[in-house]
């Protein structure tokens, strides 16, 4: 393993691992929601209670990942159903702690949920018919250096490429509807993958469609060059700031309605709590997202 990276003399940052530090939409998200929180998660490595929820969400889009896996004929709601105890039986095989958020197999809450992610799955089926596409791609890993020095990376839930070679990106939101702040943010990641694919290929993506199972809506949106850039000089700004913050450990806390739902909030200052000692830069890859984060 390599060694730490931490903060060297005069504050510069030492990179002494394998891997640079990089920036994902989660990540990125998390610094522009509270610095703090990004530090527990990137920085700390806090460990958090994933809610059943947030499980649930892997669980399906583990399932839609396998449905595109199938021939064509195969892709319908019954076998969809069918990959739904088998994505979670691997899920709980990779993560073994996931088990507790039940009593057992035959928890009558255990088969409440299942039936909450099959009920999502039927969602999906009325949004569109996967028998009628051929992804390029699902849950691909993207990335790429933008000419600052910036490295991006993530996960893509789909990419569409149409017989004419236009793209499509593709996410689903396992939550309902989001309102203003939520769905903000939502468009947020999509613009960032929008900005790795066309730092990728050289082309901009036609359409980023988020997809909300739980409300059964659709919201598409059209990216252009000048959003594009303008949001490249966005997450430029908010590396130079993380790094920034890296080099001291000041990351601070913005207070917010958000609070209420962080794991994170008794170690907050904001709420009378002490964050444990600093550690400085972390490795590995800080912008490495977890399987919970490219849920919702």
């Amino acid at each position: 393993m390599a060694e730490p990276v931490g903060a060297a003399a005069g504050g510069a940052i030492q990179d002494r691992g394998t891997r640079r530090p990089a920036l994902s939409p989660s990540r990125a998200s998390d610094f522009k929601q509270c610095p703090l929180l990004y530090r527990f998660r990137a920085v700390d490595r806090l460990p958090e209670t994933p809610t059943r929820a947030q499980v649930r969400g892997t669980v399906v889009h583990s399932v839609l990942e396998r449905l595109f896996g199938l021939p064509t004929d195969q892709r319908d709601p019954e076998r969809a159903r069918a990959l739904l105890a088998p994505a979670w039986a691997e899920l709980q095989e990779q993560q073994p702690e996931l088990a507790e958020l039940f009593d057992g197999p035959d928890d009558p809450e255990l088969a409440r949920w299942l039936e909450s992610a099959s009920a999502l799955l039927e969602s999906y089926f009325e949004l569109e018919d996967p028998r009628r596409l051929e992804p390029e791609a699902c849950e691909l890993r993207v990335e790429t250096e933008l000419d600052s020095g910036v490295l991006l990376r993530g996960f893509i839930d789909r990419v569409d490429v149409a017989p004419t070679g236009e793209i499509r990106l593709v996410d689903y939101k396992t939550g309902a509807a989001p309102r203003e702040i939520g769905e903000a943010k939502a468009m947020f990641q999509m613009k960032f993958y929008a900005l790795v694919l066309w730092r990728t290929r050289g082309e901009i993506p036609r359409q980023l469609l988020l997809m909300y199972l739980a409300s059964k809506q659709r919201l598409a949106y059209a990216p252009d060059e000048t959003e594009l850039r303008r949001f490249e000089r966005t997450l430029e700004a908010i590396w130079q700031a993380i790094l920034r913050a890296g080099r001291t450990g000041d990351f601070r806390p913005n207070p917010s309605k958000l609070c209420d739902y962080c794991d994170h909030k008794p170690l907050c200052p904001a709420f009378g709590g002490t964050p444990p000692p600093y550690p400085g830069w972390p490795e590995p890859d800080p912008g490495e997202e977890s399987v919970l984060d490219r849920t919702d």
